[in-house]
Formats: structure tokens, sequence, C-alpha cells
């Protein structure tokens, strides 16, 4: 059995969609499988499905949820218990590997393609992230948009996967394949006016391109955004970026070896960093480094 979030809620036996119901249902089902083989205590599971007013009859209500679901559960599975709902220590567990669940897979391959970044592998990063971003068929948790159960569990994938996006870029840049990234990163820009990550890839892309100007266009245009929506200046990455590029540095050339994350992404409990795009990270060191050896302020 399989459970997607990154899309459509969907629970899948072997390609067919399984039918679980609706409504509150559907919700307790999926709030067990956020949290695959972990105990989620019964006052949790009702106060997160009646968040505002739990009824006298919550208990009971809750009881006969877990019931259809294991019927339709048992039903449904050709491969034994798994997957089915057990009560333990006080709560209900979902049976299910992390691995079946696609929010988890696509962590996991974002996890994998840090660990390639970091070993100078390109290549082997840009393939795991793409496989990564293909899992995506839709907005995560869409059904769940207005639950504040899901609320946390949104914003945070929705910012991995724009950091995941951010390392595929990273790691064409350092395939060589500045061209052939320009157009997408246009359109991220569009869709994302205030990430500077994206805008520093694109100056990077253009520039390595031979089209200085329009690189220098994209650090105008995001001041310009940036002060019109945010009252901010660009981050002093983007900065020291846009003065490398004018100084034409030879080591804004593509590197040898793809630029990893600059921070492991956890699940739950670790705070994102703010605002800063993660590839103007590794953007900030090297033009640093090229700063320092000029001996320039």
């Amino acid at each position: 059995m399989e459970v997607h979030f990154l899309g459509p809620f969907d629970v899948v036996q072997e390609g067919r969609s399984i039918s679980i119901g609706g409504g509150r249902q559907r919700a307790l089902l999926a709030i067990l499988a956020l949290h695959p083989r972990e105990v989620v205590p019964v006052s949790r599971l009702i106060d997160e499905l009646w968040p505002e007013d739990p009824p006298e009859s919550a208990l009971n209500t809750l009881q006969a949820y877990v019931s259809r679901l294991r019927k339709v559960l048992r039903g449904e599975l050709v491969n034994g218990n798994d997957g089915v709902i057990v009560f333990d220590h006080g709560g209900y567990r979902l049976d299910l590997s992390t691995d079946d669940v696609d929010s988890y897979r696509f962590e996991r391959l974002v996890e994998d393609a840090d660990r390639s970044a970091q070993s100078g592998d390109a290549e082997q990063a840009t393939q795991l992230l793409t496989d990564a971003l293909a899992l995506w068929r839709g907005t995560a948790l869409s059904e769940f948009a207005d639950e504040p159960f899901a609320q946390t569990e949104i914003a945070r994938l929705n910012e991995l996967r724009l950091r995941a996006l951010e390392a595929r870029f990273d790691a064409e840049l350092a395939r060589g394949r500045d061209a052939a990234v320009i157009a997408e990163l246009e359109a991220l820009v569009a869709e994302h006016p205030h990430r500077e990550g994206f805008r520093g890839q694109l100056m990077l892309a253009l520039y390595r391109s031979g089209r200085q100007r329009d690189a220098f266009n994209v650090y105008r245009d995001t001041r310009s955004v940036l002060d019109a929506d945010l009252g901010v200046e660009p981050t002093p990455a983007l900065h020291d970026l846009q003065l490398a590029i004018l100084r034409h540095d030879p080591s804004l050339a593509a590197p040898s070896r793809a630029r990893a994350f600059p921070a492991r992404v956890g699940r739950r409990g670790r705070a994102w960093v703010g605002c800063t795009a993660a590839s103007l990270v590794g953007l900030a060191v090297l033009v640093a480094a090229v700063l320092r050896t000029s001996g320039e302020p």
C-alpha cells in the first residue's frame, strides 16, 4: 500500500486507488500516515480531527472511523496485515513503511542527492533530485489545506520542494548546463519573485552564457522588486555575486563539483533557515573567496 500526499490525497494498492470514505475518516488516515509506524495518542487525534470543539461522542466516533478503515484496508490489501491500524499504548499506529509514503520518499531522495553533491557527483545528484521532484503531482496535502493538522507539514514540504529545485539547478550548473536551465529559472523567478536563490542562479547562468547585461538586469530587477514589495535590499550574497560578475572573476566559471546543501533538512522539530535561499550560501562562499584573493573589500 502507498499513501500519496504530494498532490491529491490517494491510497494506492498495486496501482489502484482504494476508496477509504470521506471527511474526517480520510483525515484520520492522513494524520496516521504522516506519522507511519508511530503511535499517535487518542487525545491528539481527537484534537486534530475536531480542533475547535470536540463533541462528547468524539472518542466513540474516532473508534468507529478506525473500525471502518480497518475493514477497508484488510479487504483491499493483498499482503497480509501490512498497513492495518493498530491500537498501541493509548493511541493508534499505522503499520506502514516510510518509503510507502511519497512525502517521506521524496525527502529520502533529496537527502541522497545531498550526499551525492557533497561527494562531487553532480550527475547523480541531478538524477536523484529529478526523481524526487517527479513525485509531486500537485500541491502538497491539497485536500487538507484548511485543516490545522496539515499546516506545518504543507509549509515544510513546499519549502523543501523549493530547496530541492535550487539544489537541482546547483547540480545542473556544476555540470555546465548553464544555457539549458535559463528558461526554467526565468519561469521560477517570475513565480517566486522574492526567492533570491533562483535569481542568483539565473544571474550566474546568464553570465556563463555570455549574457552579462541580462545578468545585471536580473539584479536591478531584484533590487526594485524587493524594495517595492518588502522594503529591503538584496542580500550581501547576491550583491557580492553582482560585483564578481562585474569583475569577470574567473572563479565564476563552472565548478568542478556540485555544491551541497548548506544544511540538512530534517523532519519535524528542526527550524528552517530564514529567508536566505539555499544556493546563495554556496554563492556567498565562492564570492567571499574571490574577494579575499583580490584583496578588495
